[in-house]
């Protein structure tokens, strides 16, 4: 009795299962790492190597939301996020807020990402940090203005 008729769907199957899982991960594969930190979400920021522009603004967005909420944030090198990840990319905790190629192509806003900080609910500092103080000291604009003379 020949048994190959059989074997061969089998043997197919089997063939197919590990191709796959051999494939890179897809984006769709998740956050790189942990997105809690205790029981609060971190924002985790996927960079280029070097970081580029669109990478930067992400950077700058987060350092002023840490300016103002107690919020853990996460910088993950594209080439350390894993295979299939892009870069730029912006999470909160499990969700994709932004990604290259995707939503908002890679790039958030503070206001956008302050909104969702605002409805989760996340604690904010006593006192706001200076990195957006309304009124810098005058020595710090006078440091700028030497600066830009400069130029």
């Amino acid at each position: 009795m020949n048994t190959l008729p059989r074997a061969l769907p089998m043997a197919l199957l089997a063939a197919t299962v590990l191709h796959l899982g051999s494939l890179p991960f897809p984006a769709w594969a998740g956050t790189p790492g942990a997105t809690k930190l205790g029981d609060q979400k971190v924002l985790t920021l996927v960079v280029r190597d070097p970081p580029w522009v669109r990478c930067n603004n992400n950077m700058q967005v987060a350092a002023e939301l840490t300016n103002i909420y107690l919020l853990p944030v996460k910088i993950v090198p594209h080439a350390l996020a894993g295979p299939g990840a892009k870069a730029p990319a912006v999470f909160y905790g499990d969700e994709l807020i932004a990604e290259d190629g995707g939503k908002g192509n890679g790039m958030v806003s503070f206001t956008e990402l302050a909104d969702i900080l605002e409805v989760e609910g996340v604690a904010k500092h006593k006192q706001e940090g200076r990195l957006m103080a309304k009124e810098p000291k005058p020595a710090h604009e006078a440091l700028k203005t030497a600066i830009k003379d400069v130029k």
